[in-house]
């Protein structure tokens, strides 16, 4: 339908209290440590999230987005290098860095300084692009939780269909999956109407529903846990073509009532990956052997994760190691490697946990090869890597790198909400690249820390002070003590459970209304804790908001070492200050200059 332009509503715009300042418990193995120039300003609390993003409470939907627009202005001039993504949440935004040279103190400054100037602006003309436009969507309202809806709304299914089509929504953030907005604006009676009380394993792409005081309609096929109430046939994420995301934040949205059937939306399933020479041959294509790279930039605000190699460090070897650049693509595998036939003469290497004494088998054309070596592949021959044994991940790099059609400005195939290629095929052709110098050995340097330990800072809420008294009730103290990685955990997150497997252990009572937040922008390592006494550690295929509280968060210099946590593991979470965190990671971005020596000889044999 085409879009009318609507005025705003006037009104004043709430504001949130500033937050009270909690104490600092120490207990378990934690060294507590305070934040940085973390106080609220002006109603506006901007802290570091881990030591590669910052995280900026404006306290609601209004400020958020005009914070978050002026931030992805600068980002996109290039006026702050390093800033990688900007996502607004619900009164929240989230700033992503390259922890290489970020000064987060300087971005807190800046984040705040912007947030006071927004200060008093925020009831007037929005700015983002378009959203004076009410886009108005045709839905059809058969869905199969509409009586339901309105039963627990205390009003006729009319009823609800009437309050819902003539309700002005707005985008408040998008998150959960590429192009789901979060639509604020529902009745109070609709508002008031909770989540399901058990998720569905899969949604249709299309579906209309009202959950937790927000409408949404799902683009993809996806779990869900909110009440269906109709469908809509318009696709409303397309990564093929900008502006991508239809439902972009601030955006106007009504969804109008149509008794026409939807028009049915198109399928997202790939067809064989077809490439010419030089090129890998799928043979079998292993467990689950992925196509990344370094990940997605400046598409979180979408909803799509970043995604790329769960262990960065492993590519980069790996890369230097058959002479390409660090970033290019190569191939991830998860607990048995795949048979490939070369279609041209390259050079291969396959790395596993580079700090560990576990070999990767690699075999070509029969014949066992030295673990970490780089090999040479003639044209026809067949490498084959095998059962991992006890390695969790490996990384296989060939000469040229992986040449797969990119999306959204990466080769990486996201588990999470299916970009990319995904996991390998029989018959799948995969391309190389135009081939560089190879280099000779793989020397690792000495690695101080123990593998059972992860290194964390202190999170968003670990000062958060809910009237717990105990040191285990604290967000801080709850991330203490020992930890078992719990069969369930992919690169989506890795789920933690109490080592010592207590049945008598009682769920975390700091942690009131189910152990939420208002949803948010997430970051890579981020240790989310659920109200059932667990712990969930983001991993690269994270979704992008969350609302679990976050106790602490992973340093960038120890996630690598999430790719290697086998089921089972004991794990430690270790506290550290933001000095070490930055030493550490500049520590780390020397190995692959110290760990790769030498030129591998021009002529095999």
């Amino acid at each position: 339908m085409p879009a009318r332009r609507h005025t705003r509503r006037p009104g004043p715009r709430p504001r949130r209290a500033p937050r009270p300042g909690g104490r600092r418990r120490a207990g378990g193995t934690l060294r507590l440590v305070s934040r940085s120039r973390a106080g609220p300003v002006g109603g506006v609390e901007v802290r570091p999230f881990g030591d590669a993003a910052v995280l900026a409470d404006v306290g609601d939907v209004d400020a958020a987005l005009l914070l978050a627009r002026r931030l992805d202005v600068e980002r996109r001039a290039g006026s702050w290098p390093g800033v990688q993504d900007v996502v607004a949440g619900l009164g929240t935004v989230t700033v992503t860095v390259d922890p290489t040279g970020a000064d987060l103190d300087a971005l807190v400054d800046v984040v705040t300084r912007l947030a006071a100037e927004n200060d008093g602006r925020a009831g007037g003309d929005d700015p983002q692009d378009g959203a004076g436009d009410v886009l108005e969507i045709a839905v059809r309202f058969d869905g199969p939780d509409l009586d339901d809806v309105a039963r627990q709304a205390g009003m006729s299914a009319t009823k609800v269909v009437d309050l819902v089509g003539g309700a002005e929504l707005r985008v408040a953030f998008v998150g959960f999956a590429p192009g789901f907005g979060y639509l604020v604006g529902l009745p109070p009676p609709l508002a008031a109407v909770p989540r399901r009380a058990r998720p569905r394993p899969a949604v249709p792409a299309g579906s209309v529903a009202i959950g937790g005081g927000f409408a949404g309609i799902y683009p993809q096929d996806t779990p869900g846990g909110w009440h269906l109430v109709g469908r809509t046939g318009e696709v409303l994420f397309d990564e093929s073509a900008p502006p991508y995301a239809v439902l972009a934040p601030g955006r106007r949205v009504r969804l109008c009532p149509s008794g026409a059937e939807p028009s049915p939306l198109p399928a997202r399933r790939r067809g064989p990956l077809t490439r010419a020479a030089p090129a890998l041959e799928v043979l079998e294509p292993g467990a689950c052997s992925l196509v990344e790279d370094a990940g997605r930039r400046a598409v979180a605000a979408f909803g799509v994760p970043r995604a790329g190699t769960a262990d960065e460090l492993s590519r980069r070897l790996a890369n230097r190691l058959v002479g390409n650049g660090d970033d290019e693509a190569v191939l991830e595998i998860t607990g048995r490697g795949p048979r490939l036939r070369a279609h041209h003469d390259m050079h291969a290497v396959v790395i596993g946990d580079p700090w560990s004494d576990e070999a990767v088998p690699l075999v070509v054309d029969g014949k066992a090869v030295p673990p970490a070596q780089v090999v040479p592949l003639h044209d026809g021959q067949i490498l084959e890597a095998g059962s991992l044994g006890g390695v969790v991940r490996a990384t296989l790099a060939v000469s040229g790198g992986m040449d797969v059609p990119p999306v959204l400005g990466s080769r990486s195939s996201d588990l999470l909400c299916g970009l990319g290629p995904g996991p390998l095929r029989v018959g799948d052709m995969v391309g190389v690249g135009r081939a560089g110098r190879p280099r000779g050995a793989l020397h690792m340097p000495r690695d101080d820390t123990p593998p059972a330990v992860l290194r964390v800072l202190t999170g968003p809420d670990a000062e958060h002070e809910p009237g717990g008294d105990t040191a285990d009730e604290h967000p801080q103290g709850a991330v203490a003590g020992e930890w078992r990685v719990a069969p369930d955990s992919n690169r989506v997150g890795i789920r933690l459970v109490r080592h010592d497997d207590s049945e008598e252990r009682t769920p975390r009572r700091s942690l009131p209304a189910g152990g939420t937040m208002p949803s948010r922008g997430m970051v890579a390592g981020a240790v989310q804790l659920p109200p059932g006494g667990e712990a969930i550690v983001l991993g690269p295929d994270h979704a992008t908001v969350g609302g679990y509280r976050v106790g602490a968060v992973v340093i960038a210099a120890d996630l690598h070492r999430l790719a290697h946590l086998a089921p089972g593991a004991p794990v430690r979470l270790e506290l550290v200050d933001r000095a070490e965190a930055g030493a550490a990671w500049r520590r780390l971005l020397e190995v692959p200059g110290r760990a790769v020596e030498g030129w591998f000889p021009t002529q095999a044999g």
